[in-house]
């Protein structure tokens, strides 16, 4: 029994999730548009001289850490090959 009780005990939540999900219920659901409301109601409003028909200008693209090493490399040609 001891044996069954290890191959079920890791599998239970996974039937308890299938089985809500089948039932029509979204765990979590309600939480994440909670958050979603939270992240959109603390956004800085808008400028008031900004008109909100216009476009942001977009941001500049500045790579950093391994992108930077990678976009410098990236021009360079290989090596010339030296023959003898």
């Amino acid at each position: 029994m001891t044996q069954l009780g290890a191959i079920l005990l890791p599998v239970l939540p996974l039937l308890a999730l299938l089985a809500a999900l089948l039932l029509g219920r979204y765990p979590g659901c309600e939480a994440i548009i909670r958050l979603s409301e939270r992240i959109a109601a603390t956004r800085a409003p808008r400028r008031a001289g900004a008109e909100p028909g216009l476009p942001l200008a977009p941001r500049a693209f500045v790579p950093t850490g391994g992108l930077l090493l990678a976009h410098s490399l990236s021009g360079r040609a290989p090596p010339l090959r030296l023959t003898h």
